[in-house]
């Protein structure tokens, strides 16, 4: 299919140009917030133990993130979701519950969610390369947030993150809750 008939092929009901637009910022905020909060849950049990230094690096960079996407709600004025304060205690619950099975098990919540993260920035992407319009540096935001995220899910994976105990199961579980998240974030 060609890229022209592609962009094309809006239907009744589907988010317009802006809407889309605004549902990527609003959920990417959202989403990063969430990280943040989950990487502090982790320092929270794990901040003295060796994989201290590699969670505060990541829960550094997501930081970044965070603000990247905050100031574009503020720049472009984009409502955020409604949902920040169960993600902030969602996210903290998390990331402090994984720690307290282990450091491998965080190590696969991270996993986890870096999977889910990159898999939908990577769609974001698609979507903004399909549209018509300017959005070149929120495409390129999105593509470099999306790059370390896939860093964090390596770095995940080398802490041992599939020897946690239960790991499938709880790698499922974390991966269903966060692809729910990106869909209320979206929406509400």
């Amino acid at each position: 299919m060609s890229k022209a008939r592609k962009k094309s092929e809006r239907l009744p009901g589907d988010p317009s140009r802006a809407q889309m637009i605004d549902r990527i910022i609003r959920v990417d905020q959202a989403g990063e917030y969430g990280a943040v909060r989950i990487y502090e849950g982790q320092l929270s049990v794990l901040g003295d133990k060796a994989s201290g230094p590699t969670i505060r690096h990541m829960h550094e960079q997501e930081q970044v993130h965070l603000e990247t996407f905050s100031n574009m709600v503020a720049k472009r004025r984009v409502r955020p979701t409604a949902m920040m304060p169960i993600w902030h205690l969602a996210g903290f619950a998390l990331g402090a519950g994984t720690a307290l099975l282990g450091e491998k098990a965080a190590m696969a919540c991270t996993v986890a969610v870096e999977e889910v993260i990159d898999a939908h920035y990577a769609a974001q992407i698609e979507r903004l390369d399909d549209m018509d319009g300017d959005e070149d540096d929120l495409r390129d935001t999105c593509e470099k947030f999306r790059r370390e995220e896939v860093e964090h899910r390596n770095t995940g994976l080398a802490g041992g993150a599939e020897q946690a105990p239960g790991y499938e199961g709880l790698s499922a579980l974390i991966k269903t809750g966060s692809r729910l998240a990106i869909w209320l974030s979206e929406r509400i």
